[in-house]
Protein backbone atom coordinates (compact mmCIF):
# COMPACT_ATOMS: atom_id res chain seq x y z
CA UNK A 1 0.00 0.00 0.00
CA UNK A 2 1.37 3.40 -0.95
CA UNK A 3 2.23 5.64 1.99
CA UNK A 4 2.00 9.39 2.58
CA UNK A 5 5.82 9.89 2.40
CA UNK A 6 5.94 8.03 -0.90
CA UNK A 7 3.21 10.20 -2.44
CA UNK A 8 4.81 13.39 -1.13
CA UNK A 9 8.19 12.43 -2.56
CA UNK A 10 6.71 11.66 -5.99
CA UNK A 11 5.00 15.05 -6.07
CA UNK A 12 8.09 16.99 -4.99
CA UNK A 13 10.65 15.31 -7.28
CA UNK A 14 8.38 15.83 -10.28
CA UNK A 15 8.97 19.58 -9.92
CA UNK A 16 12.73 20.31 -9.87
CA UNK A 17 12.20 24.01 -9.18
CA UNK A 18 10.14 23.23 -6.09
CA UNK A 19 12.70 20.70 -4.93
CA UNK A 20 15.49 23.24 -5.30
CA UNK A 21 13.58 25.84 -3.27
CA UNK A 22 13.12 23.33 -0.48
CA UNK A 23 16.81 22.44 -0.50
CA UNK A 24 17.74 26.12 -0.23
CA UNK A 25 15.25 26.76 2.61
CA UNK A 26 13.28 29.23 0.50
CA UNK A 27 9.81 27.75 0.91
CA UNK A 28 7.14 27.70 3.61
CA UNK A 29 6.54 24.04 4.50
CA UNK A 30 3.10 24.65 6.00
CA UNK A 31 1.91 26.47 2.88
CA UNK A 32 3.37 23.74 0.69
CA UNK A 33 1.64 21.04 2.73
CA UNK A 34 -1.72 22.77 2.30
CA UNK A 35 -1.08 23.19 -1.42
CA UNK A 36 -0.32 19.53 -2.14
CA UNK A 37 -2.81 17.98 0.32
CA UNK A 38 -5.67 17.72 -2.24
CA UNK A 39 -3.46 15.79 -4.65
CA UNK A 40 -2.22 13.50 -1.88
CA UNK A 41 -5.76 12.79 -0.70
CA UNK A 42 -6.82 12.10 -4.28
CA UNK A 43 -4.07 9.53 -4.69
CA UNK A 44 -4.66 7.88 -1.30
CA UNK A 45 -8.47 8.10 -1.48
CA UNK A 46 -8.67 9.32 2.11
CA UNK A 47 -8.31 12.43 4.27
CA UNK A 48 -4.72 13.26 5.24
CA UNK A 49 -3.67 15.45 8.17
CA UNK A 50 -1.36 18.40 7.48
CA UNK A 51 0.95 17.20 10.25
CA UNK A 52 1.63 13.96 8.40
CA UNK A 53 2.47 15.85 5.20
CA UNK A 54 4.75 18.24 7.09
CA UNK A 55 6.57 15.32 8.65
CA UNK A 56 7.09 13.75 5.24
CA UNK A 57 8.41 17.02 3.80
CA UNK A 58 10.88 17.51 6.64
CA UNK A 59 12.02 13.93 6.31
CA UNK A 60 12.76 14.53 2.64
CA UNK A 61 14.87 17.54 3.59
CA UNK A 62 16.91 15.47 6.03
CA UNK A 63 17.44 12.78 3.41
CA UNK A 64 19.10 15.37 1.12
CA UNK A 65 16.81 16.31 -1.73
CA UNK A 66 19.70 16.82 -4.09
CA UNK A 67 20.15 13.11 -4.81
CA UNK A 68 17.43 13.06 -7.46
CA UNK A 69 17.94 11.97 -11.07
CA UNK A 70 18.43 15.55 -12.28
CA UNK A 71 21.37 16.16 -9.99
CA UNK A 72 22.91 12.78 -10.77
CA UNK A 73 22.88 13.57 -14.49
CA UNK A 74 24.43 17.00 -13.95
CA UNK A 75 27.16 15.68 -11.71
CA UNK A 76 28.06 12.64 -13.79
CA UNK A 77 28.20 14.35 -17.22
CA UNK A 78 30.55 17.31 -17.29
CA UNK A 79 31.82 17.14 -20.87
CA UNK A 80 32.13 20.75 -22.04
CA UNK A 81 33.37 21.58 -25.54
CA UNK A 82 34.40 25.15 -26.30
CA UNK A 83 34.70 26.60 -29.80
CA UNK A 84 35.79 30.10 -30.73
CA UNK A 85 36.00 32.27 -33.86
CA UNK A 86 32.39 31.74 -34.86
CA UNK A 87 30.13 33.92 -36.97
CA UNK A 88 26.34 33.98 -37.35
CA UNK A 89 24.22 34.78 -40.39
CA UNK A 90 20.44 35.23 -40.33
CA UNK A 91 18.42 34.94 -43.53
CA UNK A 92 14.66 35.00 -44.16
CA UNK A 93 13.22 31.59 -45.00
CA UNK A 94 11.68 32.96 -48.16
CA UNK A 95 15.21 33.59 -49.45
CA UNK A 96 16.77 30.37 -48.14
CA UNK A 97 16.55 27.61 -50.72
CA UNK A 98 17.09 23.88 -50.59
CA UNK A 99 20.06 24.37 -52.90
CA UNK A 100 21.68 26.77 -50.38
CA UNK A 101 21.11 24.29 -47.61
CA UNK A 102 22.71 21.49 -49.58
CA UNK A 103 25.73 23.61 -50.48
CA UNK A 104 26.27 24.56 -46.84
CA UNK A 105 26.18 20.90 -45.84
CA UNK A 106 28.66 20.04 -48.57
CA UNK A 107 30.90 22.85 -47.36
CA UNK A 108 30.91 21.51 -43.81
CA UNK A 109 31.64 18.00 -45.02
CA UNK A 110 34.60 19.25 -47.02
CA UNK A 111 35.96 21.27 -44.11
CA UNK A 112 35.37 18.82 -41.25
CA UNK A 113 37.49 20.67 -38.69
CA UNK A 114 35.16 23.69 -38.82
CA UNK A 115 31.88 24.23 -37.01
CA UNK A 116 28.53 24.60 -38.78
CA UNK A 117 24.95 24.52 -37.53
CA UNK A 118 21.80 25.45 -39.44
CA UNK A 119 18.57 26.17 -37.58
CA UNK A 120 15.43 26.80 -39.62
CA UNK A 121 12.63 28.51 -37.75
CA UNK A 122 9.16 29.53 -38.86
CA UNK A 123 10.25 32.75 -40.55
CA UNK A 124 14.04 32.80 -40.61
CA UNK A 125 17.09 30.56 -40.70
CA UNK A 126 20.25 30.97 -38.63
CA UNK A 127 23.61 29.73 -39.84
CA UNK A 128 26.42 29.61 -37.27
CA UNK A 129 29.83 28.62 -38.56
CA UNK A 130 33.56 29.07 -38.10
CA UNK A 131 34.69 32.51 -39.20
CA UNK A 132 37.17 30.84 -41.58
CA UNK A 133 34.17 29.76 -43.66
CA UNK A 134 32.50 33.19 -43.66
CA UNK A 135 33.46 34.10 -47.23
CA UNK A 136 32.37 30.72 -48.55
CA UNK A 137 29.04 30.99 -46.76
CA UNK A 138 28.49 34.50 -48.13
CA UNK A 139 29.05 33.17 -51.65
CA UNK A 140 26.32 30.57 -51.07
CA UNK A 141 23.90 33.05 -49.51
CA UNK A 142 22.73 36.13 -51.31
CA UNK A 143 24.45 39.03 -49.58
CA UNK A 144 21.45 41.31 -49.98
CA UNK A 145 19.21 38.73 -48.31
CA UNK A 146 21.25 38.45 -45.10
CA UNK A 147 19.12 40.00 -42.33
CA UNK A 148 21.85 40.10 -39.73
CA UNK A 149 25.45 39.10 -39.19
CA UNK A 150 27.11 38.67 -35.79
CA UNK A 151 30.86 38.35 -35.47
CA UNK A 152 33.26 37.34 -32.68
CA UNK A 153 31.15 34.54 -31.23
CA UNK A 154 32.03 31.42 -29.27
CA UNK A 155 30.10 28.32 -28.28
CA UNK A 156 30.01 25.95 -25.33
CA UNK A 157 28.53 22.51 -25.95
CA UNK A 158 27.36 20.32 -23.09
CA UNK A 159 27.24 16.59 -23.86
CA UNK A 160 24.32 14.88 -22.14
CA UNK A 161 23.10 11.28 -21.75
CA UNK A 162 20.10 10.03 -23.68
CA UNK A 163 17.85 10.15 -20.63
CA UNK A 164 18.13 13.95 -20.55
CA UNK A 165 15.09 14.23 -22.83
CA UNK A 166 12.93 12.77 -20.04
CA UNK A 167 14.46 14.85 -17.23
CA UNK A 168 12.46 17.92 -16.25
CA UNK A 169 14.28 21.15 -15.53
CA UNK A 170 17.68 20.05 -16.86
CA UNK A 171 18.29 23.08 -19.10
CA UNK A 172 16.96 25.31 -16.35
CA UNK A 173 20.00 24.64 -14.18
CA UNK A 174 22.40 25.75 -16.90
CA UNK A 175 20.42 28.81 -17.99
CA UNK A 176 19.69 29.92 -14.42
CA UNK A 177 23.37 29.85 -13.47
CA UNK A 178 24.33 31.90 -16.52
CA UNK A 179 21.51 34.40 -16.00
CA UNK A 180 22.46 34.95 -12.35
CA UNK A 181 25.96 35.88 -13.50
CA UNK A 182 24.59 38.34 -16.05
CA UNK A 183 25.89 36.36 -19.03
CA UNK A 184 24.02 37.10 -22.24
CA UNK A 185 23.29 34.28 -24.68
CA UNK A 186 23.13 35.02 -28.39
CA UNK A 187 21.61 31.67 -29.39
CA UNK A 188 20.75 28.28 -27.93
CA UNK A 189 21.00 25.17 -30.12
CA UNK A 190 20.19 21.62 -29.06
CA UNK A 191 20.21 18.10 -30.44
CA UNK A 192 19.30 14.78 -28.86
CA UNK A 193 22.37 14.63 -26.58
CA UNK A 194 23.95 18.06 -27.02
CA UNK A 195 23.04 21.46 -25.62
CA UNK A 196 24.98 24.36 -27.14
CA UNK A 197 25.00 28.01 -26.15
CA UNK A 198 26.32 30.73 -28.45
CA UNK A 199 27.71 33.86 -26.83
CA UNK A 200 30.08 36.75 -27.36
CA UNK A 201 33.80 35.88 -27.32
CA UNK A 202 34.44 38.12 -24.33
CA UNK A 203 31.98 36.17 -22.16
CA UNK A 204 33.04 32.61 -22.97
CA UNK A 205 35.65 32.29 -20.19
CA UNK A 206 33.19 33.51 -17.58
CA UNK A 207 30.44 31.22 -18.89
CA UNK A 208 32.76 28.21 -18.92
CA UNK A 209 33.74 28.87 -15.32
CA UNK A 210 30.08 29.16 -14.27
CA UNK A 211 29.09 25.91 -15.99
CA UNK A 212 32.01 24.05 -14.42
CA UNK A 213 30.69 25.14 -11.03
CA UNK A 214 27.21 23.88 -11.96
CA UNK A 215 28.72 20.44 -12.50
CA UNK A 216 30.56 20.48 -9.18
CA UNK A 217 29.03 19.02 -6.03
CA UNK A 218 29.51 22.29 -4.15
CA UNK A 219 27.04 24.28 -6.28
CA UNK A 220 24.17 21.83 -6.47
Amino acid sequence: MITIPEVVEKIIVSFPFLEELMSDNLINYSALARKIRPEIEKKLLKRVELGAILMALRRMKLMNLKTNSLTKIIRSHNDLIVRSNLIEFVIANINFSIDMHQKLIELSEKEEEYFLTITEGVFETTIITSSQLANEVKKILSKKDIINQLNNLSSITIRLPKENVYTRGLYYYFLKALAWEGINLIEVVSTYTEFTIILDDKEVDHAFSVLKKVFSTESI
